[in-house]
């Protein structure tokens, strides 16, 4: 199973959510589709969900157009969405039920499934109460159950791990990884060391458009490349960063008392302008070196400066 993204566009008025926006998602992939806040990361994933059309473009799950026929392809997607919405007053395995019976399951199927998707998500300790007298893990982990239960081939989790503790992301994060073995998924996140955890596959979405379509290695090595890493800079004595105010760097944090880290504004090469700088400031330059590149620091530059 697949999914394929071609020059997808959402208008609300005048607003564009998403504009031509074009990518793949290969069979067996876990996909992390990164963006900040109103990117359109759920505009993307409720189109691909089936849940809202797109103004143009095409969205296809197996080479299925999900407008042309949505009742086929919502039967191949798994879909958990930003706010996890339950029934509080239901049982856990007869909401899974529930849903089940909404996706036309054989209903001689349907207890297995149910036991299985309860099994995998770690539910069976809790089977015997209703769902809002779940902790909000356990909670995430009736929405995810609810995703599996028609064992869909793809998964598209909008911000699964969303409000969570240490404990219960860790437990999460295992649990897609563990499910991202067998099916191909798709999960919106703010969190890079997620997608460092779990993902083969990134792309990022700034303003409705796509900035990167390519692996979390690829995507650093290129960053690199452009110099979207910060570069560090050790002085003789320590400076008030405040004083760093230049035309190059777009911001300047303190890594010791005489280290510093001085991101970019573009991607040139700054260092010949850190290296001026601070002769025409009269300190003391022992060394520079641009930092190894991190997701944080790509995400951030690519956001920004798209």
């Amino acid at each position: 199973m697949s999914i394929k993204v071609r020059d997808i566009c959402k208008m609300y008025g005048q607003q564009a959510a998403l504009s031509h926006a074009t990518f793949e998602v290969k069979q067996g992939q876990v996909v992390g589709f990164l963006g900040a806040n109103g990117a359109g990361k759920s505009t993307m994933m409720k189109i691909l969900a089936g849940f809202i059309p797109p103004t143009s473009g095409e969205a296809l799950v197996n080479d299925i157009s999900v407008t042309q026929h949505p009742l086929t392809t919502k039967k191949m997607v798994g879909y958990l969405p930003e706010h996890n919405p339950l029934y509080l007053d239901m049982y856990i395995a007869e909401y899974l039920s529930f849903v089940a019976a909404l996706y036309d399951l054989d209903k001689t199927v349907v207890p297995k499934n149910v036991q299985k998707v309860m099994d995998i998500t770690g539910l069976l300790p809790e089977k015997t109460k209703k769902i809002g007298q779940l902790s909000k893990g356990y909670r995430q982990r009736v929405g995810l159950a609810q995703a599996l239960v028609h064992n869909p081939q793809v998964l598209i989790l909008d911000e699964p791990t969303s409000g969570l503790d240490p404990n219960q992301l860790t437990e999460i994060r295992q649990l897609i990884a563990n499910v991202g073995k067998e099916k191909t998924v798709m999960l919106s996140t703010h969190i890079m060391q997620e997608v460092e955890a779990l993902c083969n596959h990134i792309v990022i979405v700034d303003k409705g458009k796509i900035v990167a379509n390519d692996t979390p290695q690829n995507v650093q090595k290129r960053a690199m490349s452009a110099n979207f890493a910060p570069i560090e800079v050790e002085l003789l004595k320590p400076v008030d960063v405040s004083l760093w105010q230049t035309n190059f760097a777009e911001r300047v944090e303190s890594l010791s008392n005489n280290i510093l880290l001085v991101y970019a504004k573009s991607n040139e090469d700054i260092r010949p302008h850190i290296f001026n700088f601070v002769v025409q400031q009269g300190w003391t330059l022992l060394g520079m070196k641009q930092q190894e590149s991190h997701l944080e620091d790509v995400f951030r530059t690519l956001t920004t400066h798209s």
